[in-house]
């Protein structure tokens, strides 16, 4: 609707009609009266209803507008917005209402967009198969989906429930995971079979309160792929250097056969050396794999740094950088030791030159840090990456169990073993690599 008439110009008409009225009714007046004070009287007593009511006819529309937009807030305040200002006016007022309504279906075609994506997102977390929980500062449970319900309440609802009520119910090896409140997999049974879950738990502020997000995902499935891949590439990797040793063994012992036969005896024992010398490798080979299958528990022990450091380099020659603790260290000597061993070989078989290769011992708050540093290439991102992982190796003859040993004891301990090329690690400043065990000081 155009603008016909502004605001101002009806206030300023409205005034020069009520100025020019009195004027007329002072002059009739004054001619009717031979009082002057009589007229004026008179004039006021008629003009003053007239100016009144051209007056109200003013503010009346300003006054329902005010009303309106006051109801309009109280509505929007509460989350409703349909109500609507009717206006007609082709002033700054009707602008105003036209402003508002117009403001009013943007917050409605915002608020049904809204609607429909929370309606849409809840469907989804609903029927996801992760059991999702979220839980308030009150540790009551504030919203929780269909998977959720089923695997801590048997289905029930439990938005509104304390939550440790509820865990209260729940197997403990589920009780001990969400307790931890760190990522950790845990094994329950359902329907008479154990089901394997992947349990993690975040922080976060919601409205300004602390929250917990709880995530429960069912890894059976996909930890039976994983184990089936790795026995996969167990039985490929232990085939692969069973062929190996046993075809030569095969062929050596029909060689030693046939050397015999024809009675060439000074021959013979070279063969059997080599039979023998298959043999060994195929027994440590073996052996390693015993080894990491039946990683015993540590069996803490005080160990003094100097006297155990000494002894490691007479195996492999390294430089000790820094001061050496004197206070004992409470670890699994052996296991340790052959974790450092490992890590010393590989330092060597990296190309890096015997005086390159250094260790360092020290303690960094609650816990002992043992770093091994080289002077080799170094490890491109793929295989820093992967060294860790069982059976991974870039080695030819390589098994790919002495860095996943080395993990394997660290986290007995409950340390970490960390790989970074020298370039990245902090304070190196060189080529090569870096490993650091990390190991917690024990009491």
């Amino acid at each position: 609707m155009n603008r016909r008439f502004s605001l101002h110009g009806k206030l300023a008409a409205a005034l020069s009609l009520a100025v020019a009225f009195g004027v007329l009714l002072g002059v009739g007046f004054g001619q009717l009266f031979a009082d002057r004070r009589v007229a004026v009287a008179a004039a006021l007593l008629l003009g003053m209803p007239v100016v009144l009511v051209a007056a109200r006819s003013l503010i009346d529309p300003v006054m329902q507008l005010l009303r309106g937009l006051t109801a309009l807030v109280d509505s929007y305040r509460d989350g409703d917005f349909s109500i609507s200002l009717a206006s007609r006016r082709g002033d700054e007022l009707g602008e105003l209402a036209r402003a508002h309504n117009a403001l009013g279906a943007t917050l409605r075609e915002q608020r049904q967009n809204l609607v429909q994506r929370e309606l849409l997102l809840d469907t989804v977390v609903q029927n996801t198969p992760v059991a999702l929980v979220l839980v308030d500062a009150g540790n009551r449970v504030a919203y929780s989906n269909i998977a959720a319900r089923q695997l801590l309440n048997e289905g029930r609802s439990m938005n509104g429930h304390d939550f440790a009520a509820i865990l209260g119910h729940c197997p403990p090896a589920l009780q001990d995971a969400v307790t931890r409140g760190e990522d950790a997999l845990f094994g329950v049974e359902l329907a008479g079979q154990e089901e394997m879950y992947h349990a993690s738990t975040r922080g976060f502020r919601l409205a300004s309160q602390p929250h917990r997000l709880l995530l429960f995902r069912r890894m059976t499935r996909e930890l039976s792929r994983q184990e089936v891949a790795t026995w996969k590439k167990v039985i490929r990797v232990i085939s692969h250097e069973l062929n190996n040793s046993l075809a030569p063994i095969s062929s050596m012992a029909h060689s030693g056969a046939e050397l015999a036969r024809r009675g060439e005896l000074a021959r013979v024992g070279a063969v059997f050396a080599s039979i023998s010398e298959r043999a060994r490798h195929l027994h440590t080979f073996i052996g390693g794999y015993a080894r990491f299958a039946k990683l015993p528990a540590p069996q803490r022990q005080p160990v003094v740094w100097r006297a155990f450091l000494a002894g490691l380099q007479e195996q492999w020659p390294f430089r000790i950088e820094g001061p050496v603790p004197d206070e004992p260290a409470l670890i699994d000597r052996a296991q340790i030791e052959q974790v450092l061993i490992n890590l010393l070989r590989n330092a060597h078989e990296s190309g890096s030159a015997p005086e390159a290769i250094v260790l360092s011992v020290q303690r960094l708050g609650g816990e002992w840090r043992i770093d091994v540093r080289d002077g080799g290439p170094g490890m491109s991102e793929t295989v820093l990456a992967n060294a860790l992982l069982p059976f991974y190796s870039t080695k030819r003859s390589g098994t790919g169990l002495g860095l996943a040993l080395a993990r394997e004891i660290a986290e007995a301990h409950g340390g970490r073993i960390l790989l970074a090329n020298a370039g990245d690690s902090e304070g190196s400043g060189g080529r090569g690599l870096c490993v650091s065990l990390s190991l917690p000081v024990a009491r």
